[in-house]
């Protein structure tokens, strides 16, 4: 079922062309990376997508009555302002115990529910904005560089949550990430983005594109071979006997 389908869709900001001549399609339990330098357009999509951003010409077409949760890059909460975890929680349009408790567990710490929002640090407050995001049980999940401020470890356990989340719930994941080694390990696809679509695909085949290696330099084939030798040793790790 496919659940976001992108035409030619192109989007200016007065002579500034933020994107161009935009295909894209996402069905169902999908994970889809975009990657890209900054000022790609990378954020715009995103804009585009839930409707926030005036399209300059194409279109994009959601399957009726998708329910789409939103993780942003950041959030500023005033410390002026104090809102618990718990009701920032509670803020959510349709709460029942089932959806709070998935949300809890994903945070992975009750302790945290007391805190400010503004308090937390950055790794605990992408986890409670991604808790919180999937109370809303969404058919589709945006995430706009929902691992920026974390370290590798902390970015990597991250990425093994949205695939968790992806089996549990069935939601497709679109996401933005500057971690290309990381990323490579979640995702389904990839698409380089740079104004317009460079290059997509599964993602070695993406990795190994002149397109690719012409955005992001000649480290990539460093970070594909660290993509190689951690999802090869995770499928190890992780195969059981039946």
């Amino acid at each position: 079922m496919t659940l976001l389908a992108v035409t030619n869709l192109s989007v200016r900001y007065g002579k500034n062309i933020a994107l161009q001549n935009m295909n894209l399609s996402l069905s169902a339990r999908e994970i889809v990376t975009i990657v890209g330098p900054n000022g790609s357009g990378k954020t715009t999509l995103f804009k585009a997508i839930i409707g926030s951003t005036p399209l300059s010409s194409g279109k994009v077409e959601l399957k009726p009555d998708i329910k789409i949760g939103y993780v942003p890059q950041q959030l500023n909460i005033d410390a002026s302002l104090p809102i618990t975890v718990e009701r920032f929680f509670k803020l959510a349009q349709k709460i029942d115990d089932d959806s709070y408790e998935k949300a809890l567990e994903i945070m992975s710490s009750k302790e945290l529910l007391n805190s400010q929002m503004s308090s937390l640090s950055g790794g605990e407050l992408q986890r409670v904005l991604l808790s919180r995001a999937l109370i809303d049980k969404p058919d589709l999940l945006l995430l706009d560089e929902a691992t920026r401020g974390l370290d590798q470890p902390g970015a990597a356990a991250f990425y093994r949550k949205i695939e968790s989340i992806r089996n549990d719930t069935g939601c497709a994941i679109l996401m933005i990430s500057h971690d290309l080694h990381v990323v490579m390990g979640a995702s389904d696809r990839v698409i380089c983005l740079n104004g317009h679509i460079c290059c997509q695909g599964a993602p070695d085949s993406v990795a190994s594109s002149p397109e690719y290696k012409a955005l992001f330099g000649s480290d990539v084939d460093g970070t594909f071979a660290l993509y190689k030798h951690n999802h090869d040793h995770s499928h190890h790790s992780e195969s059981k006997p039946l």
